[in-house]
């Protein structure tokens, strides 16, 4: 899953895809790279963003959805937790809803992605994009994001949406600490008898910074590789990356290396 971050605020690029025609350009970018899935987003969900008005958030999303589901024949996931930006982005050619609230924060996702039977991915988060990273605690860190994600599936069941439609991402970053992301991603597998896809988002994220001594940016792509493959190596079916070049060369050579008798 390539990453297209319509925002002017996003730890990960710092803005440079805020334009729209520099979000079309990295979308076919990573398109050409070896994609599977194009997330677009409106809306930064690093820790402490504000959110980003309804109507903003359309302006930047709509558009780059609507050529890009023209021009690229990829699944195109919209990165939203609101009901009304996910309608319009469905609309316009996207087919994925990844909502990192579960469901939570807009009673009316639910309805919508059972009526369009959509897949939808649900995410582990503790709090809110504002407040998540301000001291997260847990006593049964993978106990407490398994049962979160029962809940949520058992809530997701109830509102129409089939099972099959789920994948489920542990939020790497999203109210963790540094050693709770490596806890995550070292056991990945305990989450592996929901029956759900697992996806998993590491890309250039603030542990990636910590264990390497380095500031945001593509500077942390090649440590993402690592955690990527950790991920997959643990279970996942999905990662979420901003450097699709880097990951579908390095999972090229890790599958011919795996098929080797």
């Amino acid at each position: 899953m390539g990453v297209v971050n319509i925002t002017p605020d996003s730890f990960s690029d710092g803005g440079r895809f805020f334009d729209a025609a520099a979000a079309l350009a990295q979308a076919r970018a990573l398109a050409a790279a070896g994609a599977d899935i194009l997330d677009i987003g409106g809306e930064s969900t690093r820790p402490f963003a504000d959110s980003v008005p309804l109507e903003e958030e359309l302006r930047r999303v709509i558009p780059v959805i609507e050529t890009l589901a023209v021009e690229i024949g990829l699944p195109i996931s919209i990165d939203t937790y609101k009901a009304p930006v996910a309608r319009a982005a469905l609309e316009a050619g996207a087919s994925v809803i990844n909502d990192i609230s579960a469901l939570r924060f807009d009673p009316d996702m639910a309805e919508l992605a059972a009526a369009q039977q959509v897949p939808v991915i649900l995410m582990h988060m503790q709090g809110t994009p504002r407040n998540m990273q301000v001291e997260p605690r847990y006593d049964d860190l993978l106990g407490e994001i398994k049962d979160f994600f029962q809940e949520r599936l058992e809530y997701a069941a109830s509102r129409g949406i089939s099972r099959d439609l789920i994948v489920l991402d542990p939020g790497i970053g999203f109210g963790k600490t540094f050693k709770h992301n490596l806890e995550i991603l070292n056991h990945l597998d305990a989450f592996s008898d929901l029956g759900c896809p697992l996806l998993v988002g590491p890309s250039r994220k603030a542990f990636i910074g910590h264990i390497l001594g380095l500031p945001n940016g593509e500077v942390r792509d090649i440590g993402t590789l690592a955690a990527l493959g950790m991920a997959v190596l643990k279970g996942a079916k999905i990662v979420r990356t901003h450097n699709a070049a880097y990951a579908r060369q390095f999972f090229t050579v890790w599958e011919a290396i795996r098929m080797t008798t």
